[in-house]
């Protein structure tokens, strides 16, 4: 970012709890820029150099006493940046301060009636009350305050649910205000980074546009950009940034591997004809079928597919001469699930972890990675893509491939496309196109018996999916009507052969992926 943005930026310290996106993904809807840093992964020295408005310390899964638990250092507390702790957050500034954190005789879990003083600043909003609901989580507390300190909200079973030392510029929570289940915590972070912090939450998709476009100039000079444009919302947008960044300096390789929905190979062709860049498609549907020939685990999948095609844009970079930089529209829901810091990884994204180690570019450069998906819609509109690119249902990268279980066949891929088609003409044609986020089919490796006519049948499962989300670190599957399910089951089991069943995904994420593999 640019010395402005910088200067509005709030600094988030992850200590690996479950809801450490969620609050950055809270603190951008106050319009403030926000950074994730793994807590030992960024010394005081650098954290001063980066004149951060503000700190927010996450929560935890450890105990701030036990052996090994994640710490800072106290000299943080020095530099007269305004900090927030939550839940192991509001542990560790007690712990470091002098304070004392012990286990609860009675923990806290989920939804709790909390009392609030409304002096502090955090809950001096006019229209919250004294008494709300947060969301808690915690096994330790804030038994004896830091010198300093008093205690601004409390539960039944929690003396100091929150605390502050305003002279200091130091608040702490106990409960969760990231999460929608606490009332008016949205409005609590508000609070901290612009009263406390002086931010003033000017950061639009404006600004991020301006300032990427800046630094996409100043990175890449007069040298050659080869994109993967698949189509989908992120490499659209981005395809879009760099064109308006850097114009017929940027190639665009559309690569067909085969795995794409019904048409959308030509659809992508025509979406981009007329378009002030260069635009190469490569029909590379064998290729790909022969690489995954017998490979049935969908982590293979994705590496296979990430390697394969980083060796089709080498090949196509060497036809049009040489290429500096490889872009790829990595967004943060993609970098979070690739496992970052110490995070697991979940799954491979084809364009985080599954490239391989030798890339023959100069640079790869990811403009969008700091972004969460709805950001990334938002760019888009503010650099003027149609609705239609912008709204476009979400797509992997490796396409159908992870969406048929088991090994990939021709068969199974017409299979697929067919009954994909059917339910996304069925979803919009029942208006539910903008407010389901993403739906899709799924080609199960399940068969079983069925019965159609006089005959008996063994064909496959199909499963449908469909899910609601803002930010795609967390989903709610979509409570789409029975009887727009029932249509969609009968003309799938009608008109695609060799599926005899068909079965609704009612799973959230977490524990479950959007994607089935």
């Amino acid at each position: 970012m640019n010395t402005e943005c910088k200067q509005q930026m709030v600094l988030i310290l992850d200590f690996g709890g479950q809801y450490n996106q969620l609050i950055a993904r809270r603190v951008r809807e106050c319009n403030v820029y926000c950074e994730v840093k793994p807590f030992n992964r960024i010394s005081v020295a650098e954290i001063a150099e980066m004149k951060p408005m503000g700190i927010i310390f996450t929560g935890g899964p450890q105990s701030v006493y036990g052996e090994n638990a994640p710490t800072v250092d106290q000299a943080l507390f020095e530099l007269g940046i305004p900090i927030l702790g939550i839940c192991y957050g509001s542990h560790l500034m007690a712990h470091i301060l002098g304070g004392k954190v012990s286990g609860c005789v009675i923990s806290e879990y989920g939804k709790t009636e909390t009392q609030y003083d409304k002096s502090c600043v955090l809950f001096g909003t006019g229209d919250m009350p004294e008494t709300a609901i947060s969301w808690m989580s915690h096994t330790d507390y804030v038994s004896e305050l830091p010198e300093g300190f008093r205690s601004v909200a409390h539960t039944a079973h929690c003396p100091v649910a929150a605390m502050e030392n305003p002279e200091k510029k130091l608040y702490a929570v106990q409960f969760h205000p990231e999460v929608n289940h606490t009332e008016y915590g949205v409005a609590m972070l508000d609070s901290f980074v612009k009263n406390v912090c002086g931010c003033t939450g000017d950061w639009t998709m404006q600004n991020y546009a301006g300032t990427a476009i800046r630094e996409i100039q100043s990175r890449v000079g007069d040298g050659k950009v080869l994109l993967a444009l698949s189509g989908g919302v992120d490499s659209s947008v981005l395809c879009a940034l760099l064109s308006k960044a850097i114009g017929k300096q940027l190639t665009c390789i559309f690569v067909d591997h085969g795995f794409m929905r019904k048409h959308e190979g030509d659809e992508v062709e025509e979406a981009f004809r007329g378009w002030d860049i260069n635009f190469v498609r490569v029909n590379a549907k064998e290729r790909f079928m022969e690489k995954l020939r017998g490979v049935s685990d969908p982590e293979t999948k994705r590496k296979t597919i990430g390697a394969e095609f980083i060796r089709v844009f080498e090949e196509e970079a060497k036809k049009i001469g040489k290429v500096d930089f490889l872009a790829q529209g990595t967004i943060y829901p993609d970098v979070i699930e690739s496992g970052a810091g110490d995070a697991a990884t979940i799954k491979s994204h084809h364009n985080v972890g599954g490239l391989p180690d030798c890339v023959d570019f100069k640079e790869i450069i990811e403009p969008l990675r700091m972004l969460f998906k709805d950001e990334t819609r938002k760019l888009g509109q503010e650099l003027g893509l149609s609705d239609t690119l912008v709204w476009r249902q979400p797509f992997p990268g490796p396409g159908l491939a992870i969406r048929i279980i088991g090994e990939i066949t021709d068969e199974k891929l017409e299979i697929l496309q067919d009954a994909d088609w059917i339910f996304r003409e069925e979803i919009a044609k029942a208006g539910l196109d903008r407010t389901t986020n993403q739906y899709f089919a799924v080609l199960t490796n399940n068969r079983s018996v069925g019965v159609m006519g006089d005959f008996r049948t063994y064909d496959y499962t199909l499963a449908l999916r469909a899910v609601e989300t803002t930010d795609f670190m967390t989903a709610e599957f979509s409570r789409i009507p029975f009887d727009v399910l029932a249509t969609c089951s009968s003309r799938i089991v009608n008109e695609v052969k060799h599926i005899n069943r068909v079965v609704y995904d009612i799973t959230t994420k977490p524990p479950a992926t959007i994607e089935w593999e």
